[in-house]
């Protein structure tokens, strides 16, 4: 008898926060991301000349844990999801445990977008959402094998998600999403009246 059977697997893991005062947390990082964004000149030029439609603090912060204690907050709230996501995954990580290495913030305005891209240098990348209003762009991530499908047909509208060349995730506030780092996605296209909030970070095992 014919069996098929899938034998590789692309884990996402999607969550609450959690914690407590889940709803003052959020609001405590949504004022903290804004008051970052006015004080970063350094961000704001960045933004600018990469053609980022809003800002981002990746290429010009790389200490918002000690800017604020929010963010330190936060990355001890992360420990335990990226514990579960690790394991879900059969890491072998022998007496280490993943920590974030790197935190940063993402405003992206009406009409902005990310273009796909993958977090180099990192075991497991995510996003903590802190504002996403009405008509705010899902993250859409992409099929591993995708460059090597060449001559294969298009897949039918209905197809399975774990057949699917792309899967778009629509978050809320508070959700944190967790990959693999090597996983190529993307922010399309930001139809929202108003700004799209998260914070994106990586982690290592120490």
């Amino acid at each position: 008898m014919a069996r098929v059977e899938q034998i590789f697997a692309t884990s996402l893991y999607s969550a609450p926060i959690g914690g407590g005062r889940v709803k003052s947390f959020l609001e405590e990082l949504r004022v903290a991301c804004r008051a970052i964004q006015q004080e970063d000149g350094a961000g704001q030029r960045w933004s600018d000349e990469a053609g980022y439609k809003g800002y981002t603090s990746y290429a010009s912060l790389n200490d918002l844990p000690v800017r604020n204690p929010t963010f330190a907050e936060l990355c001890d709230r992360l420990v335990p999801h990226l514990v579960e996501f690790a394991t879900s995954v059969d890491f072998d990580m022998r007496g280490l445990t993943p920590q974030v290495d790197s935190i940063w913030i993402n405003v992206l305005e009406p009409g902005g977008t990310h273009t796909g891209h993958i977090h180099t240098n990192s075991v497991i990348s995510g996003t903590l959402y802190v504002d996403i209003p009405p008509g705010a762009s899902a993250i859409r991530y992409e099929d591993p094998r995708l460059a090597m499908m060449m001559a294969a047909p298009p897949r039918r509208a209905r197809a399975a998600a774990h057949n699917r060349n792309f899967i778009y995730v629509q978050p809320t506030p508070g959700t944190i999403l967790l990959w693999e780092s090597w996983l190529r996605h993307e922010v399309p296209v930001n139809m929202a009246d108003e700004d799209r909030i998260s914070v994106s970070f990586n982690a290592v095992l120490m």
